[in-house]
């Protein structure tokens, strides 16, 4: 990264409602030498919280879901109004489905790290027995994006926390609120100090503070510039990290499909949180017999969705949440109406603040495969469908992209649907569904190529939290030495030689008189 890091001033930021144009809080910058202080203190807390052991780390937790499900609309309306979603959305996808992470992580992390007894791998070490421990990384950095602020960074925070690490998060600076409110809720648990903080630095300086810090592992969701930055910076230190890097993400439609769902499931994973969504639905591969069919009936059922500000569950599309981010869609659809693209776009918000980020749900019909939003990440409310030939040609279209963080596959054939998932380049597949396999706190997630690497969530994002240490133990006293420790002689190796004929060779003498030359071998282990 060629940012040079310098305190930043003290000062305090606003945070203004994207649907609306208000400012909604305000809230005070943090310097490098808070960063670090935090970082410090951390390294404090930690290895008495991981003493604390797992059923003081589950009480703890579990105290922070009641919290989050007693707050759960206020928690809901701060995470709508700091990020420009609906209440529905920040409800569903937010607060319900950290609570219900925050139980799973809860009740099922200690069997899933439980030590792990080894099976033996060959009769030559019969007397060895090992394990495997999943020790803590100590102090795990976390930055977090703005498009699910408080579900993305809570769930990393929830498994660093039961595997017995200590967190510094950094939330973006665009939904500073949603990150008060995790910091309140983890207060709800009554952690010790030093064992959670927030810390609050601008975007520019933070990858390359965490890494110069002394953190033992970073997990950073956003962009693939960005990442790879963060991933050549933690080399120079080999500290490890988790990259999340968002997606392409395509829907496979058959021809056998439920259209009526299919297209329900489009418009929902596709403009829910106005679009933006590392896993929302941009490019929709549908076969020619149903196309025109799948495509009438998603311009009718686009047309029913209500978009606005969210004042009281009203809407069913919101704004999108950075003016930057606005601007990159609005240059991909200029991009796909010069290429060809047929534009279907429903009227804009009636009435809304003319500083309010909206752009209204759109369809790209025929969208082409050298068009931006097919090539790059659309992160808005805008899907690009293309009609294919057969589901071969959509396999290798979905495949055709530089990211694979997950795809879907609608088809009322199952087993040809599990069939076509398995031909999928990404890290998640769904069947007759789409951008629901986040809020499974059970499933593993990840992508393929640059979508990132490593895993969050389910038991490998809890081992992700983790070390493995192996410990191999000798059970039998009476050994005095193995079979290849000094002295050495010809005797050794034909001993050990006949060990391998004994467990590998050919035929029955050969394995006999291997037998007979390992034997005084191994007795030798028993003199001293």
């Amino acid at each position: 990264m060629t940012t040079t890091i310098s305190d930043a001033k003290r000062g305090s930021v606003p945070s203004i409602n994207p649907a609306t144009g208000e400012t909604i809080g305000m809230t005070e910058l943090n310097t490098v030498a808070d960063l670090n202080n935090a970082v410090s203190l951390a390294h404090k807390a930690q290895p008495a919280w991981e003493a604390a052991g797992y059923k003081e780390r589950r009480r703890r937790l579990l105290k922070v879901r009641d919290y989050i499900v007693a707050n759960a609309e206020s928690l809901a309306t701060i995470v709508s109004r700091d990020s420009g979603k609906t209440k529905i959305d920040a409800l569903s996808t937010e607060v319900m489905a950290t609570a219900m992470a925050i139980s799973y992580y809860a009740t099922h992390a200690e069997k899933i790290l439980k030590r792990k007894r080894l099976g033996g791998g060959s009769l030559l070490t019969i007397n060895k027995r090992s394990y495997v421990d999943r020790v803590p990384v100590g102090v795990v950095g976390i930055i977090s994006p703005w498009n699910y602020p408080f579900a993305i960074p809570f769930h990393e925070v929830a498994m660093a926390l039961i595997a017995g690490n200590a967190v510094v998060l950094k939330v973006a600076s665009q939904t500073l609120m949603a990150g008060k409110a995790i910091q309140d809720a983890v207060a709800a648990g009554g952690f010790p100090p030093g064992v959670f903080s927030l810390i609050n630095l601008p975007g520019t300086v933070a990858g390359k503070a965490f890494l110069e810090s002394e953190i033992n592992k970073l997990f950073f969701t956003g962009s693939v510039p960005v990442g790879k930055l963060l991933m050549a910076k933690a080399a120079e230190r080999l500290i490890p990290v988790s990259l999340e890097l968002g997606g392409n993400d395509a829907m496979i439609v058959c021809r056998d499909a439920n259209l009526h769902r299919a297209v329900n499931g489009a418009l929902w994973a596709g403009i829910s949180n106005a679009g933006q969504s590392c896993a929302a639905v941009e490019r929709v591969y549908v076969e020619e017999p149903v196309y025109d069919e799948f495509v009438a009936l998603l311009k009718e059922k686009m047309r029913r969705l209500n978009q606005g500000p969210d004042g009281n569950c009203d809407v069913d599309v919101g704004a999108m949440t950075t003016g930057e981010q606005m601007k990159k869609v609005l240059d991909q659809l200029r991009d796909a109406k010069s290429k060809g693209g047929k534009i279907f776009e429903n009227p804009p918000p009636k009435g809304s603040n003319p500083s309010a980020l909206f752009i209204p749900p759109t369809i790209v019909e025929d969208a082409a495969d050298d068009m931006m939003m097919m090539r790059e990440e659309i992160f808005g409310p805008v899907l690009g469908v293309a009609r294919v030939k057969d589901v071969n040609e959509a396999v290798r279209k979905a495949n055709a992209s530089s990211l694979g963080l997950t795809a879907s596959v609608w088809s009322r054939n199952r087993k040809k649907a599990h069939a076509i998932a398995a031909r999928l380049e990404v890290g998640s597949v769904m069947i007759n569904d789409h951008l629901m396999s986040h809020g499974l706190a059970e499933t593993p997630w990840g992508g393929f190529k640059e979508s990132g690497i490593g895993r969050t969530h389910g038991y490998l994002g809890l081992e992700e939290m983790t070390q493995p240490r192996v410990v191999v133990d000798d059970i039998l006293p009476g050994i005095q030495k193995n079979m290849w420790w000094y002295p050495h002689n010809r005797k050794i190796f034909d001993g050990l030689l006949g060990g391998l004929h004994l467990l590998y060779g050919k035929g029955l003498m050969k394995r006999i008189d291997g037998a007979l030359k390992l034997v005084p071998v191994f007795l030798r282990s028993f003199r001293k």
